[in-house]
């Protein structure tokens, strides 16, 4: 039996507003997309939905930079407003050029303007802009989605929050998960056999990760409107770890 693994996007995702039940808004994909609800299913949804309904909004007007705002926002070119909220989203500054600034999130991970972003939300003032910020806690995000679901639909559905970046080495933007439940974020295969019986040395595989570049392929990264994807047939292992399994240690990266 060939090995298959299907992905489809859930139609029909309304635009997402604070406070709406991101559980429902799933189902409700499923409805319209004629599927039922399966234990072993993924769900792959979009960073900014979740924010959205998270409410994680800043408005410019009520931001007030700091001297190190201003100041790397000189050489970066870059509103001092937006300047001061990376910092604030940040642990350190990694690395700036102008219309950049790469940072190291306060959830860990190295990420292009603390993954704050204007693009594809509205706002109720064009002369007083928003952005959006990402989840608190993208894990914790992710478990109360899987739990609802699973109180909902008595079906034990993993999920994972992916969103976009760049990387150090190659053009273009990937998706990557900055949290996940119910499905094992890294599998060690070091001590498993190769096809010559070489037992694997270093081998690791971002199980998740992959997920959520194979999700972003469907969702887009302009105005395609389809932020929550369906993945089936993935084999996953259970686990209660989370997406900071992912994070390499500073101490192990050869790069900072």
């Amino acid at each position: 039996m060939p090995t298959q693994l299907t992905l489809t996007a859930l139609p029909e995702i309304p635009a997402i507003e604070p406070g709406d039940d991101l559980a429902q808004i799933v189902l409700d994909g499923y409805a319209r997309a004629r599927l039922e609800p399966s234990t072993g299913d993924v769900v792959i949804v979009a960073q900014k939905v979740v924010s959205k309904a998270e409410g994680r909004y800043a408005r410019l007007s009520e931001i007030t930079p700091s001297a190190a705002a201003l100041e790397l926002a000189t050489t970066t070119q870059k509103d001092p407003r937006v300047v001061e909220l990376i910092l604030k989203e940040s642990r350190e500054v990694v690395r700036q050029r102008p219309g950049v600034i790469i940072v190291e999130h306060r959830l860990g991970y190295v990420h292009a303007n603390a993954g704050i972003d204007r693009s594809n939300i509205t706002s109720d003032d064009n002369e007083d802009p928003r952005v959006l910020l990402l989840p608190v806690d993208p894990d914790m995000s992710a478990q109360a989605l899987r739990d609802t679901l699973r109180v909902r639909c008595n079906v034990d559905i993993a999920v994972i929050i992916n969103d976009s970046a760049g990387r150090a080495w190659r053009n273009g933007v990937v998706g990557f998960a900055i949290g996940c439940a119910g499905i094992e974020p890294v599998r060690d295969m070091v001590g498993q056999p190769d096809l010559f019986g070489r037992k694997l040395e270093r081998t690791q595989i971002a199980i998740v990760d992959e997920l959520a570049a194979a999700g972003s392929l469907l969702m887009g990264q302009a105005d395609e409107g389809t932020p929550v994807v369906l993945a089936r047939g993935v084999r996953f292992r259970c686990s209660s770890a989370d997406g900071r399994a992912l994070i390499r240690p500073k101490s192990e990266d050869l790069f900072r």
